[in-house]
C-alpha cells in the first residue's frame, strides 16, 4: 500500500486514472505488479437531468482517512514482515487481510463475507486486488498460519512507527482487560473461547478475553493480548512481560531517546501481586495501581486519611479532589500510598447502597415471616441472611442477631445509622493508589491514574454498538479469533490516530460520522448517443471540518472532483 501510485493512461482514445502497486511474492521470489482502474479522466458528459437517476454511493472520507493513516505507519509492511511468507498464492497477504478487516470494522462492521463488497464499494483502494479475493475463506486459511509471536512482533513494530510518526507521549501507559461473548457451541473445540466471568453477566456463553495497553495521550492501543475466557488478569499481564520489554525498547527507539525512558504502568486492583510488581521493575516499568480496599496496607491508609485534617485539596484542575499521602511498606515493597476522594464515586456508591438496602430489607422481612412457620432452620437462616447482606457493604452497617435453636431460630436486625455514616466518611468514594513513583507530586499521581479511563473508554468502543466493535464475531477457530481480535485492535489504533491527525476536540464517534458523510454519489445519465450509458461520481457538499479532512488525508488523489464544490469566496473590497 505504501508503494501504490496513481497515474493516467490512454486506452482506445480514452484516458483513465489507474492505481498501481508492487508487492513481493514469496512463492515466486520476485516482485509482482498489480493495477486497478479508478475511473475515466474525461469531464462528465452534458446530460438531460430528466433522464438522470442516482444508482448508489461510494465511501470516500472514512475509508480514505484510515488508509492514509495506515500508509503513514507502513502498516501492511510491518505486518507482512512479522508474518513472513503467509498468504494465499496470488491472493491478499496477512497485512492486507488484517487491515481490510480493521477498516471494515471501523466504517461498516459486518461479517467477513461482506468484506469484498465493502472494499468494492469504496473509492480509496487498500489493494489493487479485486474485492472477491478478500473472502471469509481466505481470512480463515491465513489465520491458521499466524501465531501469537508473529502478531506480537507486528504490534511492537507498529507501536514504534505510531510513536515516531504522530509524536505520542508514552511515559504513562494504562493496562486493563475485558472479554467478549461468542456464540460458539460448547462441543466446538478451542482453547480461547471458554466459560468464565463474563463482563456481560451472561453465564451461558463462552467468552474470549482481551488485555489492552493504551497510551495516556490520544488513547492509542500499543499492545494487546488475546487470552482464554477463563484466564486470570494477573496471568495475562505476566504473559505480556516479554512483549512489554520489547515495547519499552521499541518506544525508546521511536522517540529517538538517548537514555531509556522511565515509563509507568497503570492498572486497577485486580492486577495486584508483589511478585508482579518486582517483574515489572525488572522489565523497566514503574507501577501505579489501585489497591483493593480489603488489603491490609489499604486499610491502614484509609484509617490515616480518616483523621481530622489528613485529606487536603489539590491544586489546578484537580482543585475539586481531596487526597492524603503516606510512604510506607506494602509487604516488603517500599511504596507511596495516596488516598483519593471522589464525589462522583461517592454519589454512585450511595445510590447503589440505597438500591441494595431496599432489596435486603424485603428479604429480611420475608425471613421474619418464615421463621414462625418452622420451615427454616438456623443454619439455613444464617446462609440466607449472609447472602442478603453480601452486596454494597451492607454487612458493615446492617446489624443482625441470630439466636435460638437449630429448629427454632430467631432473627433480630436493624440499620445502624452511625455505622452507615462512618462508612460514608471513611471508606466510600475513596481509592487507595499505590506507586513506586516517590518523586511524583500527589496531583501527578492522581492525574496519571485517571488515565485508566482511556482503556475503559476503548473497551466501550469495542462493545456492541460502539466504534470498531469486536462482535458479533462469526469465527470459530482459535486462529481466526486471534487474527480477528488483532484486526479489531488495529482498527482502534487507526481511528485514534485519525482523530489525532484531525486535531479535533469532537468525540471519536462524531469524527468518524463526519468522515463517513464524505461519499461520492453515483449517477447514471443518458447522453443521447450510442453505446453504454456512463456512470458519473458526483462530489458532496462539504462542511468546514470536512474540507480540512480532505486536505489532511489527501482524499483528492482518489476523487479529483471532490473539491469541485469548494468555490472560492469573493474578496470584499
Amino acid at each position: 500500500m505504501k508503494d501504490m501510485h496513481i497515474f493516467e493512461r490512454e486506452v482506445n482514445g480514452h484516458r483513465y486514472r489507474i492505481a498501481a502497486q508492487s508487492v513481493w511474492d514469496p512463492v515466486r521470489g520476485r516482485s509482482v505488479a498489480r493495477q486497478v482502474v479508478l475511473g475515466p479522466v474525461a469531464s462528465p458528459p452534458v446530460a438531460d437531468l430528466r433522464a438522470t437517476r442516482t444508482v448508489g454511493t461510494r465511501a470516500v472520507g472514512d475509508v480514505g482517512a484510515l488508509i492514509w493513516v495506515a500508509e503513514q505507519l507502513d502498516l501492511l509492511g510491518h505486518i507482512d514482515r512479522a508474518c513472513d511468507k503467509f498468504g494465499a498464492k496470488g491472493g491478499p497477504s496477512v497485512g492486507e487481510l488484517a487491515v481490510a478487516v480493521a477498516i471494515q470494522r471501523a466504517c461498516a462492521p459486518g461479517p467477513k463475507r461482506e468484506l469484498g463488497e465493502f472494499l468494492d464499494g469504496s473509492v480509496p483502494r487498500l489493494s489493487c486486488l479485486p474485492g472477491s479475493a478478500f473472502s471469509g475463506q481466505a481470512f480463515h486459511r491465513v489465520a491458521q498460519q499466524v501465531t501469537d509471536g508473529d502478531l506480537e512482533r507486528a504490534q511492537v513494530a507498529i507501536a514504534q512507527a505510531a510513536v515516531a510518526r504522530f509524536d505520542l507521549t508514552t511515559d504513562v501507559l494504562a493496562f486493563d482487560t475485558t472479554n467478549f461473548d461468542t456464540h460458539i457451541a460448547t462441543v466446538t473445540p478451542g482453547e480461547l473461547a471458554r466459560r468464565g466471568h463474563a463482563k456481560s453477566k451472561r453465564s451461558d456463553l463462552r467468552v474470549v478475553g482481551l488485555g489492552l495497553l493504551v497510551s495516556e495521550t490520544g488513547q492509542v492501543p500499543l499492545l494487546y493480548r488475546t487470552y482464554a475466557g477463563n484466564g486470570s488478569d494477573q496471568g495475562v499481564l505476566t504473559a505480556c512481560l516479554t512483549g512489554l520489554r520489547e515495547l519499552h525498547e521499541a518506544l525508546d527507539a521511536g522517540e529517538a531517546r538517548t537514555r531509556p525512558a522511565q515509563r509507568t504502568l497503570v492498572r486497577d486492583g485486580g492486577f495486584w501481586s508483589p511478585q508482579l510488581e518486582l517483574e515489572l521493575d525488572t522489565v523497566g516499568y514503574y507501577s501505579l495501581i489501585s489497591l483493593p480496599l480489603g488489603h491490609g496496607a489499604a486499610e491502614e491508609a484509609l484509617q490515616m486519611a480518616a483523621q481530622r485534617g489528613a485529606m487536603k485539596r489539590l491544586s489546578g484542575k484537580l482543585s475539586a479532589v481531596r487526597a492524603a499521602r503516606v510512604r510506607t511498606t506494602v509487604g516488603e515493597l517500599d511504596r507511596t500510598l495516596v488516598v483519593v476522594e471522589s464525589e462522583e464515586l461517592l454519589e454512585g456508591q450511595k445510590r447503589g447502597i440505597a438500591v441494595a438496602l431496599r432489596k435486603a430489607k424485603v428479604e429480611l422481612r420475608k425471613l421474619e415471616r418464615l421463621i414462625p412457620t418452622g420451615r427454616l432452620s438456623r443454619s439455613g437462616l444464617e446462609q440466607r441472611v449472609k447472602k442478603a447482606l453480601a452486596r454494597e457493604h451492607l454487612s458493615s452497617f446492617v446489624v443482625t442477631t441470630i439466636a435460638g435453636t437449630e429448629k427454632a431460630p430467631t432473627l433480630q436486625w436493624h440499620v445502624d445509622a452511625t455505622l452507615r455514616r462512618q462508612l460514608e466518611t471513611t471508606r466510600l468514594g475513596r481509592r487507595v493508589l499505590c506507586t513506586d513513583r516517590h518523586s511524583w507530586s500527589t496531583g501527578r499521581i492522581v492525574h496519571a491514574f485517571r488515565g485508566q479511563w482511556n482503556v475503559e473508554e476503548m473497551f466501550r468502543r469495542t462493545k456492541k454498538g460502539g466504534v470498531v466493535p469486536w462482535g458479533p464475531s462469526h469465527q470459530w477457530a482459535d486462529g481466526s479469533l486471534r487474527l480477528h481480535t488483532f484486526a479489531t485492535v488495529v482498527g482502534l489504533m487507526l481511528v485514534s490516530l485519525a482523530k489525532i491527525a484531525l486535531g479535533t476536540e469532537a468525540s471519536v464517534r462524531k469524527s468518524m460520522q463526519s468522515l463517513g458523510e464524505i461519499r461520492a454519489t453515483l449517477v447514471r445519465t443518458t447522453t443521447g448517443g450510442a453505446g453504454r450509458r456512463p456512470t458519473v461520481m458526483l462530489a458532496p457538499e462539504l462542511t468546514i471540518e470536512q474540507r480540512r479532512a480532505v486536505k489532511i488525508f489527501d482524499l483528492e488523489r482518489w476523487f479529483p472532483n471532490l473539491l469541485s464544490c469548494m468555490t472560492a469566496r469573493p474578496v470584499k473590497p
